[in-house]
């Protein structure tokens, strides 16, 4: 899975936006082992946006950031403790404008699946891996009906051990899917169960 994975962020093309938003960075983090898994959070409760949410490791860019990897790497390593360098980063995918009007650029990492992950408490309730395969089986997935931009769309959304995985950062699961695993995901239409 990991040598497709690779061989199809290798020549992706990303689409950027080109509005002038603030800008953020999230780290998809993929373990390297033969059944992969990718890093996800959850937001601290108390935290102004976004609370309690599942999210990728990331943050806006700082002034001092170097580009948007740099942005992802330092978020990463602020909020789960990886080691910019024990990251190989393959790729960034399309850019995604938030609700909040962010620019989020997602960049794709592999890291040791032995890697010390610890959530920084004053960011995170918890840090989790989920494998990549329980996002290709269809049974687990479920559709949420929301609004945005004033249309109702349905959503891809998971439940794993709990944690519900939706909005921006199943998108952008969804995405990376369909680039690298050719997993064929229609992210505007309802499952019909």
């Amino acid at each position: 899975m990991l040598s497709l994975i690779k061989r199809r962020l290798r020549d992706y093309q990303p689409r950027e936006i080109q509005k002038n938003y603030p800008q953020a960075g999230v780290l998809l983090a993929i373990t390297d082992e033969l059944h992969p898994k990718v890093v996800l959070t959850k937001r601290a409760s108390r935290l102004s946006s976004h609370s309690g949410e599942i999210a990728f490791p990331g943050g806006k860019m700082d002034s001092t950031d170097t580009d948007i990897v740099f942005t992802a790497l330092r978020e990463a390593h602020e909020e789960i403790n990886l080691l910019p360098s024990s990251v190989c980063v393959l790729n960034c995918l399309d850019d995604k404008v938030s609700l909040h009007k962010l620019k989020v650029t997602p960049c794709v990492g592999i890291i040791p699946a032995d890697s010390m992950l610890v959530a920084n408490e004053g960011e995170l309730e918890c840090l989790f891996k989920v494998p990549l395969s329980f996002f290709l089986e269809r049974d687990n997935r479920c559709d949420h009906l929301s609004e945005y931009q004033s249309k109702a769309k349905y959503a891809p959304c998971f439940l794993y051990e709990g944690h519900l995985i939706w909005g921006l950062t199943s998108y952008i699961l969804m995405e990376f899917l369909n680039i690298t695993l050719q997993a064929d995901i229609k992210l505007q239409e309802r499952l019909h169960v």
